[in-house]
């Protein structure tokens, strides 16, 4: 994904296909929700959703596939996009089923809980239609976020759009938001393979490098994927910061804003958010880097999956006043 890409105004806005859900948390620490809990929310939340957001926020055109329920949850969901500035039009509203929800606990290693309800719920009834082909054909960037590919409609859009934006001259991220432990089915195992080897982002955190490109260790997974046809890879590292890859054997490496953490839920997916949006917007990937890490630090001080989601003067607030980790 270089930065001479054509930008969103000349090729098309960035889109995001998959889950839309409201987040509800506990407010104490412990296992599960085996007995009652203080919560607050609902938040605007899915991986998708929260990418999409983010990009929007920095300036990124950017437009949602995905579909939520005729319901309030849904509304805090539409209200939140469209305030941020995001194309909704291409997101259904389900009459029968309710928006998809999240219920999440910490625990006090850190270590989250969750209860949800994606696939009864409005979060996967969408599909191939005319607004969805319209968006598509307009836009000029795919993200697909890995927890999209457990949604049949999700993955036939997916397919679908992949195809019309790259043969138009578009690009194509993957975060692949997936464990090596995770066993897909063997079509979906396909599909995943085949998304890596057209991207020319990959966004993976900790061992999904391995699992995206199906070898062990680091230098082998980066020479693998880039063998494959990756056009630049952004390993995401936590606390520990964030590197960038480039095909010619180039590196690039982020410190971590040093950061109290409320909430860690989306911290990635606003990663992910700024960094397309700033290399859409023309940055080179060490201006996008600091971007991208400034997002995912600013967003986990805040409790709810995209509440610290920042803006573009909002993220040079946070970075001119914010240390980095040593």
């Amino acid at each position: 994904m270089p930065s001479s890409v054509l930008s969103p105004d000349e090729l098309g806005p960035t889109i995001c296909v998959g889950e839309i859900l409201v987040e509800i948390v506990a407010t104490t620490t412990g296992e599960g929700f085996r007995s009652p809990q203080p919560l607050v929310g609902p938040y605007p939340s899915g991986a998708p959703a929260i990418f999409i957001d983010q990009c929007s926020r920095l300036g990124g055109s950017a437009a949602m596939i995905g579909a939520v329920g005729d319901d309030d949850f849904g509304r805090v969901n539409l209200d939140r996009l469209r305030a941020d500035g995001v194309d909704v039009s291409a997101v259904a509203i389900d009459r029968q089923f309710p928006t998809g929800s999240a219920f999440v606990r910490y625990r006090a290693s850190g270590a989250r809980d969750f209860v949800y309800n994606i696939a009864t719920s409005a979060a996967s009834r969408f599909g191939w239609d005319d607004k969805v082909e319209a968006l598509v054909r307009r836009a000029g960037h795919l993200h697909v976020m890995g927890t999209a590919l457990s949604m049949p409609s999700a993955r036939e859009v997916i397919a679908h759009a992949v195809e019309i934006i790259k043969a138009r001259g578009g690009t194509l991220s993957v975060d692949p938001n997936l464990r090596k432990e995770l066993q897909l089915s063997a079509p979906i195992e396909r599909q995943f393979a085949e998304l890596v080897a057209k991207a020319d982002l990959l966004l993976p955190s900790g061992d999904e490098l391995e699992r995206a490109a199906g070898v062990d260790g680091e230098a082998a997974a980066l020479r693998r994927l880039f063998e494959l046809g990756v056009g630049e890879i952004v390993l995401k590292r936590g606390a520990a910061g964030a590197s960038w890859f480039g095909r010619d054997g180039s590196r690039i490496d982020a410190a971590a804003f040093a950061v109290t953490e409320l909430d860690a839920t989306g911290a990635g997916d606003c990663f992910g958010g700024a960094y397309v949006a700033c290399r859409r917007l023309g940055m080179g990937p060490e201006q996008a880097l600091t971007y991208a890490s400034a997002a995912g630090a600013r967003n986990v001080t805040v409790r709810g999956p995209m509440e610290g989601a920042g803006t573009r003067s909002e993220l040079d607030a946070f970075i001119a006043a914010t240390p980095r980790h040593v």
